[in-house]
């Protein structure tokens, strides 16, 4: 089998961070979200790997290279235009040639991985299997209505009015069959080449199409507060790993990870957290559910469940920072205000004074 990582798109929901970043880098536990895509379809035995890109394919490129340090083979695939994911697929058609293949939205979290879901499809040979997971706001995806017998009645894409809360997760197994359904559909009214056209003229077709219903969790990272729910999803599994340096005046309570290089001084932090390299961390209290990225400096702070890139500087806030993401290179400082908490979403290259 072969894998297709979707990594293109435009992101308008992460905006401003999304002008400047690919949102599939955007990081959970200090960690880009794509990374944990590629680990999870290597993880299945899956080592010929094709990643869709777009306007921020140069970004994507130089974080994923050739994927050596995976153990896999990378072939990246342009998509000049955000048309669907079906037309992803279909000028993928090269790449894919006439293998069955796992295709993985690159913003996506799966708890326990595909690796299952690998073996399921290999075993039962179907023409394609979709993941399924109930959800609150089914608007927002494809949605799958289910016979009583739980075979698949029928697919919408984002419908106005679902009659299923059973959203399709961003992970599908097909065989080449699917070439076929994607030739024959059309557009939808919003101009895509829509898969659940492809998978519902698959079942019309008489092939056979499994669900399986999740579960575990599934995480779509498509927005601020899906990203910091992601972050705290996953800060729940990491061990304690203590690389940096604190003085006597500093502790760190609980599963935190602390990088090589980093320096804290009269500072507490109580995980889940994560903390990478080189960070200057001083007068500080650093709450669960946050990560804070490489090269930062914190300087009279408090915060808890956010996430701050990479080379950003904050200091002296007058009351807590939560519930906050803030991009590279930012800088954030209190002039003479009182603001109990704050919450950001800042893009890249940002310069801001608390007033």
């Amino acid at each position: 089998m072969k894998a297709l990582i979707l990594s293109g798109g435009k992101a308008k929901r992460l905006r401003p961070i999304t002008y400047t970043s690919a949102k599939q880098l955007l990081p959970v536990a200090n960690k880009p979200i794509l990374f944990y895509g590629i680990e999870a379809i290597r993880d299945a035995g899956i080592t010929n790997i094709g990643i869709i890109v777009g306007d921020t394919r140069e970004e994507v490129m130089a974080a994923t290279g050739d994927g050596s340090r995976w153990g896999v083979q990378i072939t990246y695939i342009h998509q000049d235009a955000p048309l669907g994911l079906a037309h992803a697929v279909a000028i993928a058609g090269d790449f894919l040639g006439d293998s069955s293949f796992v295709m993985y939205l690159g913003d996506n979290l799966i708890e326990g991985g595909v690796a299952g879901f690998v073996e399921e499809f290999k075993r039962e040979k179907p023409a394609a299997e979709i993941l399924l997971k109930q959800v609150s706001n089914p608007r927002d995806f494809g949605v799958a209505l289910l016979n009583p017998d739980g075979t698949i009645a029928a697919l919408e894409e984002k419908p106005a009015e679902p009659k299923s809360n059973l959203a399709l997760v961003g992970v599908y197994l097909f065989t080449p069959e699917i070439h076929a359904s994607i030739a024959r559909i059309k557009p939808s009214a919003r101009g895509e080449l829509e898969i659940t056209d492809a998978i519902q003229d698959l079942i019309d077709r008489g092939e056979r199409v499994l669900s399986h219903e999740l579960s575990g969790w599934w995480l779509d990272t498509g927005k601020k507060d899906d990203i910091l729910e992601a972050n705290r999803t996953v800060l729940d599994t990491v061990p304690r790993l203590i690389g940096g340096t604190m003085d006597a005046a500093s502790q760190a309570v609980g599963r935190v990870q602390i990088g090589e290089g980093t320096v804290l001084t009269n500072t507490t932090v109580r995980g889940p957290v994560v903390i990478g390299r080189n960070c200057r961390i001083s007068n500080a209290f650093i709450g669960p559910y946050s990560s804070i990225a490489n090269n930062v400096t914190l300087e009279n702070v408090e915060m808890e469940h956010s996430i701050i890139l990479d080379n950003t500087t904050v200091r002296n806030l007058d009351g807590r920072m939560a519930d906050s993401l803030i991009a590279r290179d930012v800088h954030l400082t209190r002039v003479d205000s009182r603001p109990r908490v704050y919450r950001f979403t800042l893009g890249d290259d940002s310069r801001i004074e608390l007033i």
